[in-house]
This record gives structure tokens, C-alpha cells and sequence, in this order.
């Protein structure tokens, strides 16, 4: 399982008490309908006037561009808030926040690079701002460069250690890199933080399976089924690990369950974009070979959108 960023992600935007200044925004409109409707036309054609307008001026309007970024993510209206956010970065460069949601943004369109830029950018501004290193990490993690997104979230771990989005983001990135026992140690901090997040307790029986510790990682998706019954993922684990022991009509039959709750994790990919290791998809891949399963794949398969 791979808890994908939307939006802003668990991120506070606590600094984004932003005021309008009305009086300025009228001088503003003032001075623009004086260069744009001029009183008398010229008769030969004539450079337009370009104001020269301070910074200080602009920084109000970039911070209400801001603000209403902010609004239009809370109606998950992505890219009205993406092209708000654009313009608020050209208006105040400097507030390390409009460079942070800028990110966001560009992570939630799976605009990877730009996100990377963007809160590359935010980092130097405010480097002591743990939110900022936890989205960079997991920018870089988007990225596929686990290396980087290490160093990121641990350095925001260095600020706050109680994150347990954060602490799931890590193992997710030791997880990739085969670093088990990290990634196992980074779950279960996570998962003491919060015993509702399920795919923390999940992401250890990946972990666990990767390691040929099978039984292990059937009792954590059991218990991860125990907190929240409605998700796909741990019955389809289960299902292939049983399979895989011999125990062939209650895989079946859990992975028919599975299916009907989440028809996307028939697709081979998406159980690789959910972290699925190597040993566990080879199961798969064997599993889903079985001519009853591939009559229920026939039934309940949802393709991936493309």
C-alpha cells in the first residue's frame, strides 16, 4: 500500500492567515484603467506604458491568489488551485509557503519534477519547516530516488519525530531499497503513533513476505483487516500467501472477496504501485494463473484508467 499525496497531504497551513488590503487593490484597478483606456487615442502608434509597480504593491495580491488557492484545494478543484498558486509565486517569491503548496500542487497533477522544484525552492527558505521536508521526501520519492527522499523525511523527523505519515513515507522509501528491518522499524513507529493507520501494519507484512517470513505477514493482514474490513489489499495478500501454502479454495475465495471490494487489484501494476515486492508478485502472478481465478478476474477485474 502506497498512501498517494492529494493536495496539501498532512501538511498544517497554519501560516496562512493572509489579509486583503482593499485600498490597494482599488489604486491598483485605478492605475491599470488609466494605461489600458487612455482618455485621448493616439494617432501614431507608441510603445505602451508599462507601470512600474513595487513589490510591496503586488505582495497582497499574491497572497490573496494564496489564499484562494488554499480554498479551491478544500473542493479538490486541483487545477483552478494549481494555475492560482502559479501566479502567487511570480507576485511573492519569498513566503516559502506559496513555493510549498506550488509543490503540492505539481505532486497532486503528478507533476514530479515541478513538485521537486517547487519545494526545492520552499526548502531554502525555510529549511527548519519540517512539513516542507516531509513533502520534498516524498517528492523524491515519486521520483523513484529513495536515497533523496531518505535524507529528506529524516531530516524532518529531526524536527518532528511524531509524524506518522511521515514515519510510513520512510518505510515506504527502505521498502523500495530492500531495506527491510528499517523499513519494518519505520511501520511499527508509525503505526505506535497512530493504531488506526492501517497501512502501516499492512506495509510490515510486505516486509515481512519479502523476507519469506509468510505466516508472520498473514497474521499482520489479519490484524490490518481488523481495523478497517472494508480495504482490498490485506485479503488479496492473504489470498497468495495461501495459495501459495497449498490452501487453494479459501484463497480463492478470499481473493474473490478482495475483488469485489477493489476491482483495481486484479492489475499486476497497480499491486507494483501499491509496493508489492518481487517474492509476493511472483505469488501473484501464479495465483492469478489458476483457471478459477482467472474466471473471477473475468468478473470483477477494473481496468486502470489510462
Amino acid at each position: 500500500m502506497i498512501v498517494r499525496i492529494e493536495a496539501i497531504y498532512y501538511f498544517s497551513l497554519r501560516n496562512l492567515t493572509i489579509v486583503l488590503y482593499r485600498h490597494l487593490l482599488l489604486s491598483f484597478l485605478v492605475a491599470l484603467g488609466a494605461i489600458f483606456n487612455p482618455i485621448k487615442a493616439q494617432a501614431q502608434a507608441v510603445i505602451p506604458y508599462t507601470p512600474d509597480v513595487s513589490s510591496e504593491v503586488l505582495a497582497p495580491y499574491g497572497s490573496q491568489l494564496l489564499q484562494d488557492a488554499v480554498q479551491l484545494i478544500r473542493f479538490q478543484e486541483y487545477e483552478l488551485a494549481l494555475s492560482r498558486a502559479r501566479l502567487a509565486a511570480r507576485l511573492v517569491p519569498n513566503q516559502y509557503e506559496t513555493w510549498f503548496i506550488l509543490g503540492t500542487l505539481h505532486l497532486q497533477q503528478r507533476e514530479n519534477q515541478a513538485g521537486v522544484d517547487a519545494l526545492v525552492r520552499a526548502r531554502e527558505l525555510a529549511p527548519d519547516e519540517a512539513e516542507v521536508l516531509f513533502a520534498l521526501g516524498n517528492a523524491y520519492f515519486q521520483l523513484g530516488d529513495y536515497e533523496s527522499a531518505i535524507t529528506e523525511i529524516r531530516a524532518g523527523l529531526a524536527i518532528n519525530s511524531e509524524n506518522h505519515q511521515a514515519l510510513f513515507d520512510l518505510g515506504n522509501s527502505y521498502l523500495q531499497l530492500r531495506q527491510f528491518p528499517d523499513a519494518i522499524a519505520s511501520y511499527q513507529q508509525s503505526f505506535d503513533l497512530d493504531e488506526a493507520f492501517w497501512p502501516s501494519l499492512n506495509n510490515i507484512g510486505l516486509a515481512e513476505y519479502e523476507q519469506g517470513n509468510k505466516d508472520r505477514a498473514i497474521a499482520l493482514w489479519r490484524d490490518t483487516i481488523a481495523i478497517d474490513e472494508s480495504q482490498a489489499e490485506p485479503y488479496l495478500a492473504i489470498a497468495v500467501a495461501m495459495y501459495s501454502q497449498g490452501q487453494q479454495t479459501e484463497a480463492i475465495r478470499m481473493a474473490t472477496q478482495a475483488l469485489q471490494l477493489d476491482g483495481k487489484y486484479g492489475n499486476e501494476e497497480y499491486l507494483i504501485m501499491n509496493l508489492w515486492g518481487d517474492n509476493l508478485m511472483e505469488d501473484t502472478r501464479t495465483f492469478f494463473a489458476n483457471p478459477r481465478m482467472v474466471r473471477v478476474l473475468e468478473n470483477y477485474l477494473v481496468p486502470l484508467e489510462e
